[in-house]
């Protein structure tokens, strides 16, 4: 039985070392990892593995790099017959391929960007809605809009039912940034966002509204179509504070809707202008007040909506409301009288002109905080005809389109500024060389010269030492 199990063991190894020759002589050709091939006279007990899991590896190993060859960039090919088209290292396609992507996509974006609004695609507009605060409308319009063409021909009526827009100041809000991109003007006061006009509400001494204005979503286009019941709906009911807002956005009109035309802190200001006094805040107000000793009722201006713009533009403002607001008492009439002199001078006295003659008025009333705007009731007499009229007559905006605008020299800086602009047009038309300089002087100096000559002419003499009293009492007079 030992021999037997003898006999078997040997017949088992030499067949494995048959199978391990005719192997080795299968894969002497390659040179993996840069190895010297094995002589052929090497003896083949040598590549014997001596244990079973040793045997394994170097089959496995065998296995797998029998099927791949070296190239010329160290690196494998699993594939010899690869597609034409198909990425492969060191062709064309390994560096230009990447960058031409890239160029077409940004080629595609600038031209998505430059197509006009009705040919935007549901992503864009979607994005757009974002921008504009209404994101909470993107989902419902990417369900019913297919292009920028189904927002522009939209009525209230579909805002309403398919967007699901509820809020009145949100359609007013996509209607008036719709008709803005159709328009060719500069909308400056379309680049003030409704987080702007947060912080505006600041400014002008109103925080207190910062919430409804926020959710509203209203913008710098919309303050300059404010209506009195945009305000209402947005819970501002105080007339005083109805003036506030409306001289803050004709402030802003004066400054061509700048973001940064109003003036929060003291600066060099001697010499000040009415102008500039309309751009302060409602705390450089409440410094001012320090700075003319009464800094014990400046706080009592905070949420009360006064600034510069209403100081100086708002006729019905006067000495006595703004002593009513910082509850100075009347029997303080010393005090109220030091506050009514500071206050003259500060204004100016075209601006203390027209508030006298409002006064002056057999209709005036005291502007108090409390005073409530009453709204408007329509009239029904005509209610056949209510639908044909045009929205533009129903509306009564807060700041009216043709709103005065003051009078003063300070104010018409904007003018002058374009008048000094012309000047500037017609000097850049000459001619600035040194041809031009040199023409110049030669003029002035024949002008020198000809002075010169008729002082020495012989004639002037003659005339002026003639005892003809006319002639004389003429080059007297010349």
């Amino acid at each position: 039985m030992l021999v037997f199990h003898t006999d078997a063991h040997q017949v088992a190894v030499w067949a494995f070392v048959c199978a391990a020759e005719t192997e080795r002589q299968g894969t002497d050709h390659l040179d993996l990892a840069g190895l010297p091939q094995r002589s052929s006279n090497s003896d083949s007990t040598n590549t014997l593995p001596t244990t079973a899991e040793n045997r394994k590896k170097s089959k496995g190993i065998k296995k797998l790099f029998g099927k791949l060859r070296r190239s010329q960039s160290t690196t494998f090919n699993l594939d010899d017959n690869l597609p034409e088209g198909e990425f492969k290292r060191g062709g064309v396609r390994a560096t230009a391929g990447p960058r031409l992507g890239w160029s077409r996509d940004l080629q595609r974006v600038n031209n998505e960007v430059d197509a006009p609004f009705a040919r935007w695609s549901k992503d864009q507009v979607c994005g757009w809605l974002q921008e504009q605060g209404l994101g909470l409308y993107a989902n419902l319009a990417r369900v019913w809009i297919s292009s920028g063409q189904t927002l522009l021909q939209a009525s209230q009526q579909d805002l309403e039912k398919e967007l699901g827009i509820k809020h009145p100041l949100h359609r007013k809000k996509l209607q008036l940034a719709l008709q803005a991109l159709g328009s060719e003007e500069d909308d400056n006061k379309g680049k003030l966002d409704y987080n702007w006009v947060t912080r505006w509400l600041d400014d002008i001494g109103l925080p207190q509204y910062k919430t409804q204005f926020d959710e509203g979503r209203v913008d710098g286009r919309m303050l300059h179509y404010m209506t009195v019941d945009d305000l209402l709906s947005l819970k501002v009911g105080s007339v005083l504070h109805h003036l506030s807002i409306k001289r803050a956005i004709q402030v802003l009109r004066l400054n061509n809707y700048d973001p940064n035309c109003l003036r929060r802190r003291p600066s060099d200001e001697n010499n000040i202008s009415p102008a500039e006094i309309s751009q302060w805040t409602n705390h450089r107000v409440m410094e001012w007040l320090r700075s003319v000793d009464l800094a014990e009722y400046a706080p009592n201006l905070r949420g009360s909506g006064v600034h510069g713009g209403l100081m100086v533009l708002e006729p019905r403002f006067n000495v006595e409301t703004m002593a009513l607001l910082l509850n100075i008492p009347p029997n303080k009439t010393l005090l109220r009288r030091h506050l009514a002199t500071h206050f003259s001078l500060l204004i100016g006295s075209e601006a203390q002109q027209l508030k006298q003659e409002c006064l002056e008025n057999p209709d005036y009333t005291l502007l108090t905080a409390t005073t409530k705007v009453k709204p408007r009731k329509l009239s029904f007499g005509n209610f056949g005809n209510l639908r044909k009229k045009k929205q533009e007559e129903n509306e009564e905006y807060v700041c009216p389109m043709d709103v005065e605008m003051p009078k003063g020299r300070s104010f018409q800086k904007g003018f002058e500024l374009q008048i000094y602009e012309d000047d500037l047009d017609r000097l850049e038309q000459m001619e600035d060389s040194e041809g031009t300089v040199r023409q110049i002087g030669a003029f002035s100096e024949g002008i020198q010269n000809l002075t010169s000559m008729l002082k020495d002419d012989e004639f002037f003499k003659e005339t002026s030492d003639s005892p003809n009293p006319s002639v004389t009492d003429e080059e007297s007079n010349a």
